[in-house]
């Protein structure tokens, strides 16, 4: 039966002699009844232990759409109401968490109903963490249900008991490099709140989010540019400079000396003593609020992608966790072989030719680069074009000979997508 479709009594017929390969029995007492199978079966979604494993870096293009894709973070054309200030809720968020986890956010984009999001887990940047820095993290984003989560912050006796219980913090420790887990802290939090204000109930999120594992730098491009072109695509923006809500923009902004006020958490227990005059002091409300206001409290102002990974990788830089050095991220460790005026050159080229036909020759001085990623601006522009229509039905993007290798790992003979792009 095809996944997720409802079976309507019409479905059932009489098999013909020349349907009869293709009819499945449903009922024993009726078994002249069948379902025809008119479309194409539903393929089910891979196992995510097939996709990245918490255990070893990978790079993932998530997407998580709105439930029914509609505009719930945009426009909404129905309705006529706009939550387009819901897309700072959730900038503002993965910031938080991209303190917190060991997950480098690489690109990102927050159209009207779906994100898209390029990362990269840390397992080596969590295992040069102490046990109390493993506890203090988790406690900041789980605080669990306890009478000091009113306080708002997580207290040293707190962070000690948990810091002594290694079984927990070896799985919590896991956690903290895991996709799963990161897309969880950021999504049910966002939909909490927007059921809350839209004052209903039910799913916000359309489901699960779906993962892609991104095989090779060639792969890695592609799918960034993809991402940050999504706005332009959408007609929501014209050029990288206006498409906001997108890692590109906030790399321009950066670069031209804009600074936001810092979402990232404070990786700072509360002293126990001052938990305790807190709570003989103050009333059950006044903890309340206060718990409510350190959730809006903002850190000192920093560059727009501080909190992003870094985009050229600096070869020279002997290979190591790299773990950040002022904690607004996970590792200072870059991504691609370019540099950031390269990539936003690169960026606008792909932006005003990728829809045109005819061949396209790419700027003399970015021609270097691509080639030693095995590109050309012909490859790169149809990659991006058709990067949906090329592995959106599958589990990994990349070229051919890195998808065949990622295929032969999980044990398969083929992913979708694996001949699109023969080098």
């Amino acid at each position: 039966m095809t996944r997720g479709k409802h079976v309507q009594r019409n479905d059932f017929v009489k098999p013909r002699a020349q349907d009869s390969s293709r009819c499945q029995a449903l009922d024993k007492k009726e078994a002249f009844y069948y379902i025809r199978f008119e479309e194409e079966i539903a393929m089910p979604r891979v196992p995510r232990a097939e996709v990245f494993d918490p255990d070893q870096v990978c790079i993932l293009h998530l997407i998580q759409r709105c439930v029914r894709r509609s505009f719930l973070t945009g426009v909404d054309p129905v309705s006529g109401k706009d939550f387009s200030f819901r897309r700072e809720w959730i900038r503002a968020r993965m910031e938080r968490l991209a303190s917190v986890f060991a997950i480098d956010v690489l690109s990102y984009a927050i159209l009207s109903n779906h994100i898209h999001i390029v990362a990269r887990n840390r397992p080596d940047v969590v295992k040069t963490w102490s046990n109390e820095q493993i506890a203090l993290r988790w406690l900041r984003i789980f605080p669990g249900c306890h009478t000091d989560e009113f306080l708002g912050d997580p207290t040293e006796s707190q962070v000690s008991a948990l810091a002594g219980n290694q079984e927990r913090i070896d799985l919590i420790r896991r956690r903290l490099s895991d996709f799963s887990w990161f897309m969880k802290a950021l999504c049910e939090p966002i939909a909490r709140v927007a059921n809350r204000q839209d004052k209903v109930t039910g799913h916000f999120w359309e489901g699960r989010f779906k993962a892609q594992a991104i095989t090779d730098e060639a792969g890695l491009l592609a799918c960034s540019i993809y991402v940050d072109l999504n706005p332009i695509r959408a007609a929501m923006a014209t050029s990288p400079e206006q498409a906001v809500n997108t890692s590109a923009y906030d790399r321009i902004q950066a670069s031209k000396g804009a600074k936001i006020d810092s979402s990232a958490t404070e990786l700072v227990a509360m002293p126990t003593q001052e938990a305790g005059r807190l709570r003989r002091t103050l009333t059950p409300e006044s903890l309340r609020n206060r718990k409510t206001e350190s959730k809006k409290r903002r850190g000192t102002s920093m560059a727009c992608d501080a909190w992003l990974s870094p985009l050229p990788l600096n070869e020279r830089v002997p290979v190591g966790p790299q773990a950040s050095k002022f904690g607004v991220r996970a590792s200072d460790k870059g991504f691609l072989s370019m540099s950031l005026s390269d990539y936003v050159t690169l960026l606008r080229w792909v932006a005003v030719n990728a829809m045109k036909t005819g061949k396209k020759v790419i700027p003399k001085d970015l021609q270097p680069v691509l080639r030693g990623m095995q590109l050309d601006g012909e490859i790169l522009c149809d990659m991006v074009k058709n990067f949906k229509k090329y592995f959106g039905r599958g589990s990994a993007a990349g070229m051919s000979s890195s998808m065949k290798e990622h295929a032969a790992s999980r044990n398969r003979h083929f992913i979708p997508g694996q001949r699109a792009i023969v080098n």
